[in-house]
C-alpha cells in the first residue's frame, strides 16, 4: 500500500523548453547552423523533465522525473527533519545545488527541506508542501 504519491506536471517548463526549441532552430536557420542542433537537447531536456513524481511508500522516500531515467531515494530513518520552504526565480527548476543542499524540482517555489542524519540535506519541489510533510512525518514517527 502506497502511503503517499504525488505527481506534480512542469508544465511552463515543457513549455519554455519547447520554446527554446523553436528559437534555436529560427536562430539557426537565419544565421548560425549549429544553434539547430540544440534543439533537439531542449526536447530531450523537457521530456526527461516533463514532471515529478514523488512517492512515501515501504519505508522509502522516493522521487523520479518523467520516464523514470532520473530517479533516488532515501530510507524513512536516514530522515532528520523535513520542513516546509519557499524557492526563488534564481533557484529555478531541474536538479541544481541550492540553499538546501540539492534541490529537484519542476514547478513553482513550494518545497520541502529534508534534512538527513548524515548531515546531508536536499529539497523536493511540491505543489503539495503540507501533505508530502505530513506523509514523512507520519511514516518517520510509525517507523519508531
Amino acid at each position: 500500500m502506497i502511503g503517499y504519491r504525488h505527481v506534480q506536471r512542469g508544465t511552463w517548463l515543457v513549455a519554455t523548453m519547447f520554446a527554446l526549441a523553436v528559437v534555436h532552430v529560427i536562430l539557426g536557420a537565419l544565421f548560425l547552423r549549429p544553434l539547430m542542433f540544440v534543439a533537439p537537447l531542449m526536447i530531450l531536456a523537457g521530456w526527461l523533465f516533463h514532471s515529478l513524481a514523488i512517492e512515501v511508500n515501504d519505508g522509502e522516500l522516493r522521487w523520479q522525473f518523467g520516464p523514470g531515467f532520473i530517479h533516488k531515494q532515501v530510507p524513512l530513518e536516514e530522515i532528520k527533519s523535513v520542513t516546509r520552504v519557499r524557492t526563488n526565480f534564481i533557484e529555478g527548476w531541474g536538479i541544481h545545488f541550492s540553499r538546501f543542499g540539492w534541490l529537484y524540482n519542476v514547478s513553482g517555489y513550494d518545497a520541502v527541506a529534508i534534512a538527513l542524519k548524515s548531515g546531508k540535506q536536499f529539497a523536493l519541489g511540491t505543489d503539495e508542501p503540507d501533505a508530502l510533510v505530513t506523509a514523512i512525518a507520519r511514516s518517520t514517527e510509525a517507523r519508531g
